[in-house]
């Protein structure tokens, strides 16, 4: 609750989902709707690039979590208040909610628990869908992702393989 939101607008809302027949209707969306994410060529990497060489590692690890998603024992669904119809606004508007929702995944951590930001169930008017399920008035509010919740095995995080800073930094100009 104490994220940086463009002019102070505050308009997040968090959907909270733990009763078992709710938390599997919501993952039956994500799922179908990751059947076809799967099935979509994955992206093109030039050879030696550290993306490409882990694609594989990560497309297993999205399958596992479509896999157990409905084990999670509770769903987080971040909203805002508003529905973007100008892409000049999109900055703002999702920069008004995703320090929140950041903020809340770096508490889940410091407490033993992690999640995954996913916006699978977005596709293929799951949004709509989604928001029928749980009252959430879709012509007004804009879902942000969907989060499993859980607590973590182990602690043993480590530095997730990134590009080099040379190759993503640019200074004064592209």
């Amino acid at each position: 609750m104490q994220a940086p939101t463009g002019s102070n607008s505050q308009g997040w809302h968090w959907v909270v989902i733990e009763d078992e027949a709710i938390r599997k209707a919501v993952c039956a969306v994500y799922q179908r709707n990751f059947q076809q994410y799967a099935s979509m060529p994955g992206a093109q990497y030039q050879p030696g690039d550290s993306r490409g060489e882990r694609q594989e590692l990560v497309r297993d690890s999205a399958t596992y979590l479509s896999d157990n998603f409905d084990k999670a024992p509770m769903l987080l669904i971040p909203c805002i208040w508003g529905r973007i119809t100008d892409v000049a606004q999109s900055a703002g508007f999702w920069g008004s909610l995703l320090p929140a929702v950041w903020s809340f995944m770096l508490a889940l951590r410091e407490r033993g628990m992690g999640s995954a930001w996913t916006t699978i169930h977005l596709m293929n008017d799951g949004e709509r869908e989604v928001a029928d399920l749980l009252g959430i008035p879709y012509d007004k509010v804009s879902q942000g992702g969907l989060f499993p919740i859980a607590y973590t095995i182990g602690t043993d995080f480590k530095l997730a393989k990134r590009e080099p800073l040379e190759k993503v930094l640019h200074w004064d100009r592209w």
